[in-house]
């Protein structure tokens, strides 16, 4: 393995916790109707369970109302069961047709929880953003043929990736606590 390809794995590595944040953080309810709030719900539907999108269409027609059509009406039960039982706190109801979520505003204490929450999304990113350089820094000082100055010169690189994406990940969650704190 070459120092080059140290590099572009750990970046690779890196990119995808920093995604995998920013993924994580628009599930996270803000008081504003998104069809992303409803990416981890998972229904039971033909035997397996599936991610809500594969079984529905989901749309926000207005600022505090979700709407999720079924493909298929047989599983409108279960989908509004999985809602329900999702850690989402909503109330789905259900006219035959289709299931509409009303949103509720955020109270004080259900957004200081929800800042919690994208701390902890924000400290598990962080976790993975380190492992992701100690993995290369690792590989990199196994590499054979390799000068100890370009070992360290390539330590650095990846050092600076490794601080560049962590204010990545301070970035958001300083905007996603801006939003869920703002009323």
């Amino acid at each position: 393995m070459t120092l080059a390809d140290a590099t572009k794995q750990a970046k690779q590595a890196i990119d995808k916790a920093v995604e995998a944040v920013r993924r994580e953080f628009s599930t996270v309810r803000t008081g504003k109707a998104t069809t992303a709030l409803l990416d981890l719900v998972r229904v039971e539907a033909y035997g397996n369970e599936m991610p809500l999108n594969q079984v529905a269409s989901v749309s926000a027609p207005e600022p505090k109302l979700l709407t999720v059509q079924p493909w298929d009406k047989s599983l409108l039960k279960a989908i509004e069961k999985s809602i329900l039982v999702s850690d989402l706190g909503l109330t789905p109801s259900n006219d035959g047709h289709v299931i509409r979520i009303p949103l509720p505003p955020l109270t004080e204490e259900r957004r200081k929880e929800l800042v919690k929450v994208i701390h902890k999304f924000a400290e598990e990113g962080r976790v993975a953003v380190r492992h992701a350089r100690t993995e290369a820094i690792s590989k990199i000082k196994k590499a054979e043929h390799v000068s100890e100055d370009e070992k360290k010169k390539t330590e650095k690189k990846i050092k600076k990736l490794h601080d560049e994406h962590l204010k990545h990940v301070e970035e958001a969650i300083k905007a996603k606590d801006a939003e869920i704190m703002e009323v």
